[in-house]
């Protein structure tokens, strides 16, 4: 009890977790998963948030405020025009191109004062903060109340140690060849990949500057929390904690806390199309005919594989 006291720095022992999700749904879902295991476990926890995500999200914050638990999600106005984009620019599927991504990530730093400004006037104050690993603004916000701050990455092991020994060794800028093979350096195993496999460098204009700001916030943050688990990948959580020098927690699936139909339902994003449509076309298909393959809701290339995958 004296510790949890000594978190919050006042006499109420309940922790303050703040988290802040990236603004897109496959970052931001499973950050509220996190905040109703938390909030199960007895920690308040505020979500920020902003007016249009919170009003995509409406169904997944009414459910959970049906469950009573100790969630409070926090919309803060996000300031497009500021850095020049559309009104109502406020998730990464809704930006023009992805030239505006560092233009948007600016708007997502100038939510740093109003942050601040907001946890001053909680009568609870904030224990720690876990952030998107994309919100490096958040140190900052960490530093101002003294408190530690967890980078959450929705990433998988293998994949993490991948990125970070192609990007620091720059091994993307080593051929130009799409087909040429190439070694990965420091990998736990042998492993080989095409430059054409490859996540390369971050799109956009602009944005090695902020691959930089990743790459330093590495050594601002206490810890990274990944949505895996060590049964799975314990070999590469361990290669990429050596790398970064910083200790990294497995918490996943984070998608298993749901066991409620309507709360598995409530999970995606909005869809594009009539639901009802589609489960007719499933519906009308022949049993175990027909294949499911998510590539995320903002990959580049998947209207494209969409379209050759109708052609075949």
């Amino acid at each position: 009890m004296t510790n949890q006291i000594l978190i919050n720095g006042r006499d109420d022992p309940k922790l303050h977790f703040v988290l802040v999700p990236l603004m897109a749904q496959g970052h931001t879902i499973p950050m509220i998963d996190m905040a109703r295991l938390l909030a199960s476990r007895g920690v308040h926890v505020s979500v920020i948030t902003t007016p249009v995500n919170a009003a995509r999200i409406k169904t997944v914050i009414e459910r959970v405020k049906a469950s009573l638990l100790s969630i409070e999600f926090v919309p803060l106005p996000f300031p497009c025009s500021a850095v020049g984009l559309p009104k109502g620019c406020e998730n990464i599927d809704t930006l023009p191109s992805k030239d505006h991504l560092q233009s948007f990530l600016d708007a997502c730093a100038l939510l740093r004062e109003p942050l601040i400004l907001h946890l001053k006037e909680q009568r609870l104050n904030p224990s720690c903060i876990i952030s998107d690993v994309w919100h490096t603004w958040t140190g900052d916000v960490a530093q101002e109340f003294r408190i530690p701050r967890f980078a959450f990455n929705g990433f998988g092991g293998f994949s993490l140690l991948c990125r970070h020994i192609i990007l620091t060794n720059e091994l993307h800028k080593k051929t130009s060849d799409e087909m040429e093979v190439i070694v990965m350096p420091g990998f736990p195993h042998h492993l080989e990949l095409l430059k054409a496999q490859m996540p390369g460098s971050f799109g956009g204009q602009g944005m090695e500057k902020f691959a930089e700001e990743l790459k330093a916030d590495q050594q601002r943050f206490d810890g990274m929390l990944v949505n895996s688990f060590d049964d799975l990948e314990a070999l590469y959580i361990e290669s990429f904690q050596k790398a970064i020098g910083k200790k990294v927690w497995t918490i996943g699936p984070m998608s298993l806390y749901n066991k409620d139909v309507a709360d598995m339902a409530a999970r995606g994003n909005l869809a594009s199309i009539d639901e009802n449509h589609c489960l007719r076309w499933l519906d009308s298909m022949k049993p175990n005919s027909v294949i499911y393959v998510s590539f995320g809701s903002i990959a580049n290339d998947c209207l494209l594989i969409g379209r050759i995958l109708l052609q075949m």
